[in-house]
């Protein structure tokens, strides 16, 4: 099958999907046309090949999913689908060929000119999944595809920083990371991203000096492993008993993943978590800083708008 080329202002038969009575307050707060919603059951979904495949890795797909992938010419490495199709439980996606993602998130990363050697700060970094559920019940697969794309375009240099306030939403993020084998060089916190202040551990490494100590020497850390210690399980449960689903400002951030290069691998615990100074992070900070705006209305109606 031969890929075709789509614009990002090609029409879209009407369509017509009931919108919760929340969400039309939203739009109608902000000035925003509910019949721009009315679409979704005939928009394509996106999904992003992992760069490096080859060229005829995409008839491969096709044909896997019984349907042509349609070359998106704005956003490198994206391809439309048919809104129906289904790539969960295909094997390029399981093998970590493909993943789904919005072109309205890829435009944004697009838009970020993240190069390899920055250090990324993602602030949202599980957006989408309850909205994009309550619009068309079946897009799960997509939690974590952004911060993807953020460590393809990182490569081998720099470092990715992603915070959410959703946990099990961010373990999403966690697994897809290690699925596509990209989570070498980022680190994952649950924490408010309105008061998160810890910088990128490899932006100061001039500072570090005496900060790397011996396994007897105090709490450090070693390689990240998915097995808990009994102590950190047990001030989970505390949390959860304490009724509180999300972190607020005040809250500590809680890392729940970092890759064998994030550099936290031999530092005092102390030394990584603690919140950084207005003059340390003008100095140290990040590069760059994936806003929380464009995942406010996060769909691919924006990539039209």
């Amino acid at each position: 099958m031969d890929s075709s080329e789509i614009s990002p202002s090609e029409e879209q038969p009407p369509a017509s999907l009931p919108l919760p009575a929340a969400f039309l307050e939203f739009l109608d707060e902000n000035g925003l046309d509910p019949m721009l919603y009315s679409m979704a059951d005939t928009i394509p979904r996106y999904i992003r090949l992992k760069p490096g495949m080859d060229s005829r890795m995409v008839t491969e797909i096709e044909t896997e999913l019984k349907c042509d992938l349609t070359k998106v010419s704005w956003l490198p490495d994206f391809y439309a689908i048919p809104p129906e199709i289904q790539i969960a439980g295909s094997k390029a996606y399981q093998q970590g060929k493909i993943y789904g993602i919005d072109a309205a998130s890829g435009a944004a990363i697009l838009a970020l000119d993240v190069q390899p050697g920055d250090h990324v700060l993602d602030l949202c970094a599980a957006p989408g999944f309850l909205f994009r559920d309550v619009l068309t019940s079946h897009l799960y697969y997509m939690q974590g595809a952004k911060l993807c794309m953020l460590a393809d375009m990182l490569g081998s240099t720099g470092s990715l920083t992603g915070v959410d306030v959703a946990k099990h939403r961010l373990a999403a993020c966690r697994t897809m990371l290690q699925k596509y084998s990209l989570g070498d060089r980022s680190r994952l916190f649950v924490a408010d991203g309105t008061s998160f202040s810890i910088l990128p551990v490899n932006s100061n490494l001039g500072s570090m000096e005496g900060y790397i100590v011996t396994e007897e020497g105090g709490s450090i850390f070693s390689e990240w492993t998915s097995k808990r210690l009994w102590k950190e399980r047990q001030k989970s449960k505390k949390t959860k008993a304490a009724g509180s689903p999300h972190p607020t400002s005040t809250s500590e951030p809680e890392l729940i993943y970092y890759g064998k290069d994030s550099g936290l691998v031999g530092l005092q615990k102390h030394y990584v978590l603690c919140p950084s100074t207005d003059e340390a992070a003008c100095t140290s900070g990040y590069d760059k800083v994936f806003p929380l705006l464009v995942c406010v209305i996060n769909t691919d109606y924006t990539s039209r708008l």
